[in-house]
């Protein structure tokens, strides 16, 4: 009895701590959206240019929302959330390109979307053009929790990601 009081006492207080310390990290925004409030995390645009993805700053007006915001709009794009792992993300590159509707030419050398040369850039264009083609619906950009709908177009330079 005296060993699973101390395992109790051990692990409530890092719980506690891991519950805190998570929703210290975690900043969100509501947001009305055809009248409803309606929760939604938003980040800056910088993971789009290869940084890592921060936190957008209060008014800051481009943003990108998760898919749990605004899901009316009719531009809205799937990318690859930056915090996954390069094996997952290239099994999403390999499952979008064995679509029959998808054209993965664009992260082939010398295409459009081919720099830059990782798994993170080549999964966004090819998650999205799956998202597109499939209909743009959320579950089409789910991923096993991989993909994020964002309302920013995430094209640069060459490299056009259609709506």
């Amino acid at each position: 009895m005296k060993a699973a009081r101390g395992t109790f006492a051990i692990f409530l207080p890092l719980a506690l701590a891991f519950l805190l310390s998570f929703a210290a990290c975690t900043e969100s925004r509501t947001s009305k959206v055809n009248g409803k409030r309606q929760q939604a995390a938003i980040f800056s645009r910088s993971h789009v240019n290869g940084k890592k993805l921060q936190h957008a700053k209060a008014g800051e007006n481009k943003a990108l929302y998760s898919d749990r915001a605004r899901k009316d709009s009719s531009n809205t794009w799937c990318i690859a959330k930056p915090s996954i792992d390069n094996e997952r993300l290239q099994h999403n590159v390999e499952y979008s390109c064995a679509q029959a509707h998808v054209n993965c030419s664009s992260i082939q050398a010398g295409g459009s979307c081919f720099h830059p040369n990782n798994v993170n850039s080549h999964a966004s264009v090819v998650m999205n053009l799956f998202y597109q083609t499939a209909g743009k619906h959320h579950w089409n950009c789910h991923f096993n929790a991989t993909g994020l709908i964002v309302f920013v177009n995430p094209s640069f330079g060459n490299c056009q990601y259609p709506a």
